[in-house]
């Protein structure tokens, strides 16, 4: 059964009319594309305020300032079990990026891990390897490498290929748009992937390009909450996120 997504604008900056319109594109992006690439679909509703999201729909909401350092948007789960994802509309303006590609980016990456507990693992010697958490967007995450529909900027998404080092490089397309020429952890300027190699002293890290700093990714410096930071904790000592 597909989920319903209802989006709630608690922002003082984004407009109703600017939101429905992106989440008109992001249903467009997520049952056209998405799903035919990932086979996860979901219905995506403008809901306005939160006492008017359907029961037991995933909430996305739309809120100002980010309550987690350097985050622009992130998904957590909430005390009752219930995706949760939070997107900064004044923290994008502030960071000259797009709040649609933000919608976009945790919309996608909510749908692909609602639990936030997958990884793919990477056997790269007989005795070790890296697991790689199932984040779709972050590895091409850049505003410059999405794309228009109905003139909304959305993200673009790595395709299940990405995390199959075993395919072979020739012919293969790792990414929605085709940018990428290698499997994980080839990844794009602006983009990262958090990784836990195996055998493991330092648990959770960043992998990021070579000679990349870059201020405002949507997921940077492992806030409290974020998937990367809660992976980094035992589950009985993880902190679920409140209700908005």
């Amino acid at each position: 059964m597909k989920p319903t997504i209802a989006f709630v604008n608690e922002s003082t900056i984004a407009t109703d009319d600017e939101l429905k319109s992106i989440v008109a594109a992001l249903q467009i992006q997520v049952s056209r594309d998405f799903a035919r690439t990932w086979g996860k679909d979901a219905d995506l509703v403008y809901s306005g305020r939160p006492a008017n999201a359907p029961k037991g729909a995933w909430i996305m909401a739309i809120l100002d300032d980010s309550d987690q350092a350097d985050a622009l948007g992130y998904h957590d789960i909430t005390s009752n079990g219930q995706p949760l994802g939070k997107v900064f509309a004044k923290t994008d303006e502030q960071a000259a990026l797009s709040l649609s590609v933000t919608m976009s980016h945790e919309t996608l990456e909510m749908l692909a891990d609602p639990e936030i507990n997958q990884v793919i693992f990477n056997q790269s010697t007989d005795t070790g390897g890296e697991l790689y958490a199932l984040e779709v967007c972050d590895a091409v995450e850049d505003d410059s490498l999405g794309y228009k529909i109905d003139g909304v900027l959305v993200s673009n998404f790595v395709l299940p290929t990405w995390f199959a080092p075993s395919l072979p490089t020739k012919g293969t397309k790792y990414d929605f748009l085709g940018h990428l020429h290698g499997h994980v952890p080839a990844l794009l300027p602006g983009g990262y992937i958090g990784a836990f190699p195996i055998p493991n002293t330092q648990g959770w890290i960043q992998v990021e390009p070579q000679s990349q700093s870059r201020p405002g990714m949507r997921k940077a410096g492992q806030p409290e909450h974020s998937r990367r930071k809660r992976r980094t904790k035992p589950k009985g000592k993880r902190v679920r996120s409140t209700a908005i």
